[in-house]
């Protein structure tokens, strides 16, 4: 075969969000390409900052998100998968408006006991199941450099909200099939996972097909709420004034660095082979 040399394109990166007003930032920033729908799914392919995206809105709960994932898998084959959104805080140390990156993803609604103990998910052997430790790595390192100025990633209007000097934080995020927005539901996911720093609705789902299909991921979330009796108040707010313009520049700032990273790295192309053009390492 004759002609102009192909040009590999890498794997494109996955970003997920469970609501349209969590997706909204950072779809805004997309260099569109063209929208695909799939399954009552809208999938918009393009870049940021010279990395190929695919942008998915899931929608609510687990099933939704295990369902997107397996789509994202095997229709697109992407490289991997970022999942962000809101969630309520669980640990005394998390208050609304800080960022909660996971390291590992919990079902606290699975429970097949007695033939298997509370949270193990059936003939896994696992409750909790962890996420990519170098794709966790570099969004740890864009939060922490976002949070440097909150107030030029967030803008005036978070403060109205008390969203002044955010943090980020580290560890379990449960996930499970009800909005926890009452403090006796609260207390009792405290009293039964200690260490669960936030609750939401999707994150541990797309863990466990992850899991099965060997793809990295990661899960940022920021605080909305302390999943008690106030969760409902201003909470579409929250999501568009803080929560979808955090997700924006976390995610932005990381694949910057990764374009400056790649740009080190790939100094020039290489040989040609079969019409194809390999870029080579420097």
């Amino acid at each position: 075969m004759t002609g102009a040399p192909q040009l590999i394109s890498p794997p494109r990166i996955a970003v997920v969000a469970a609501m349209a007003q969590e997706l909204a930032a950072v779809l805004a920033l997309l260099d569109h390409e063209h929208t695909e729908r799939h399954a009552g799914r809208d999938f918009h392919l393009g870049a940021l900052h010279g990395q190929p995206l695919v942008l998915v809105l899931c929608g609510i709960g687990k099933v939704a998100a295990a369902a997107t994932t397996a789509l994202l898998a095997e229709r697109y084959g992407v490289s991997r998968i970022v999942f962000t959104g809101v969630a309520g805080g669980l640990h005394g140390n998390v208050k609304v408006g800080d960022l909660v990156l996971a390291d590992e993803l919990l079902q606290h609604d699975m429970d097949a006991s007695p033939l298997f103990a509370r949270h193990v998910v059936p003939l896994t052997g696992k409750s909790r199941f962890a996420v990519d430790a170098d794709l966790t790595r570099q969004l740890g390192q864009a939060a922490e450099a976002v949070l440097v100025d909150p107030h030029a990633a967030f803008g005036a209007e978070a403060a109205e909200l008390a969203v002044t000097a955010p943090r980020l934080h580290r560890g379990l995020i449960v996930s499970g099939d009800q909005f926890i927005a009452s403090a006796s539901a609260s207390q009792a996911l405290r009293a039964e996972l200690p260490d669960a720093l936030a609750v939401e609705m999707e994150g541990a789902a797309l863990a466990q097909v992850c899991h099965d299909l060997d793809l990295p991921f990661a899960v940022i979330r920021t605080v909305s709420d302390r999943a008690d009796d106030s969760a409902h108040v201003d909470f579409l707010r929250f999501v568009e004034v803080v929560a979808a313009r955090a997700s924006a520049a976390v995610i932005s700032h990381w694949l910057r660095a990764r374009e400056h990273h790649q740009a080190s790295l790939y100094a020039r192309p290489a040989r040609r082979r079969s019409g194809v053009l390999v870029w080579r390492r420097r």
